[in-house]
């Protein structure tokens, strides 16, 4: 049975007049990795904070394990923090860094001390470097220190706060993975902080998407990447073509649009969806690497102009002018024709690949 170990209830902040979090209520779950997603500003390191005790909120309410934390100060509270610059001492080496929480807190004796370091060292893969120095050490080792800091604490909860950011493209990916592995491993709940869709899609058991203060989806990675509950989580998460589109028809889950002079069927099963009535525009977003271009006519498909090719090793990506709509395509060396520039072609998709969403008044930030 799942356990609800974290509860954040109606969270209001604001810095001065500007309105930060708007009523963000959110049950995080014993023991799951959970991801803050969204972009830049939108309030996601604020949570974190606040949850770790660093911001106060104005109103609501924050409870762990059934018990209101709100008022306690950050070091009263069962819950340690990772952050993107890994705060280390830098004049103390890897094993007083490690050890550093428990001698403050003067929770174990340094017989115990010295085992439970040597045990999340070992968990972390830095055992042998306890002389070490915190600048002879890479990002990932640094990383991998600071996680070990956080976890001798025995937390309830780990907050991570861009942990990856500073690493190299290569490194970021693997230290994915160790991230994930280790979290199963200690069965510690993780609370992510994240610009990364990627990231979040490759880690997360459930994901927030947030934007301007508010919870735009709450899910696991399959039900955020394929349905979208709005314009800008389709629009955030995945690279989908955004296009406008007059409904004719709506038959329950079957629709009807006209996309400039053509006019296509779609079965749309997504929730958004439906919020869509005959007569109406609306958006259809399609990702971009289902997407299938062909030289000859197929059923229901879109007639266009191919105006770029790129090449980007196995990729193609290649744009195709719809009367006055651009749509991308993504390939990986296995078209079903060959085309060039100027070509006509046909562009079809597999059913899954479409999601229809109401028209929004705001719209700032997509590409609508």
């Amino acid at each position: 049975m799942t356990k609800v170990l974290l509860q954040l209830k109606k969270v209001n902040k604001y810095y001065g007049n500007a309105h930060i979090l708007k009523d963000i209520s959110l049950d995080i779950n014993d023991g799951e990795f959970i991801t803050l997603l969204g972009p830049s500003g939108c309030g996601k390191t604020t949570i974190l904070r606040c949850i770790a005790g660093l911001e106060n909120i104005d109103s609501g309410e924050i409870l762990l394990n059934g018990v209101s934390i709100k008022d306690l100060a950050p070091n009263k509270r069962n819950v340690n923090t990772v952050f993107q610059n890994y705060a280390l001492f830098p004049h103390l080496n890897v094993y007083d860094n490690v050890a550093y929480g428990p001698r403050v807190q003067k929770s174990l004796d340094e017989k115990e001390l010295r085992k439970r370091v040597a045990e999340v060292l070992e968990l972390v893969q830095m055992s042998g470097y306890e002389k070490r120095m915190t600048h002879q050490l890479s990002g990932g080792q640094r990383q991998r220190v600071a996680i070990a800091r956080a976890l001798i604490n025995e937390p309830d909860i780990l907050l991570l706060d861009e942990p990856l950011g500073a690493l190299d493209l290569k490194l970021r990916k693997y230290m994915q993975t160790e991230l994930k592995h280790l979290q199963k491993q200690t069965k510690t709940t993780f609370v992510y902080v994240t610009h990364d869709q990627e990231e979040a899609l490759n880690m997360s058991d459930r994901i927030v998407v947030i934007n301007k203060g508010e919870i735009q989806q709450l899910g696991d990675p399959r039900e955020i990447y394929n349905n979208p509950r709005n314009l800008f989580v389709a629009d955030f998460i995945g690279d989908r073509n955004i296009t406008r589109v007059e409904i004719l028809e709506k038959n329950n889950n079957h629709f009807k649009l006209k996309l400039g002079s053509n006019i296509i069927d779609i079965k749309c099963f997504a929730a958004a969806a439906e919020d869509c009535e005959a007569g109406e525009t609306a958006i259809l977003a399609v990702h971009m690497d289902k997407v299938r271009i062909y030289c000859t006519e197929t059923p229901n498909s879109l007639l266009g102009e191919v105006i770029s090719i790129h090449y980007a090793g196995s990729q193609v990506r290649t744009e195709v002018k719809i009367d006055a709509e651009i749509v991308t395509v993504i390939e990986y060396q296995n078209s079903n024709c060959d085309y060039n520039v100027g070509d006509k072609v046909y562009l079809s998709w597999e059913e899954s690949a479409a999601v229809l969403l109401p028209l929004e008044d705001d719209t700032e930030g997509s590409n609508v």
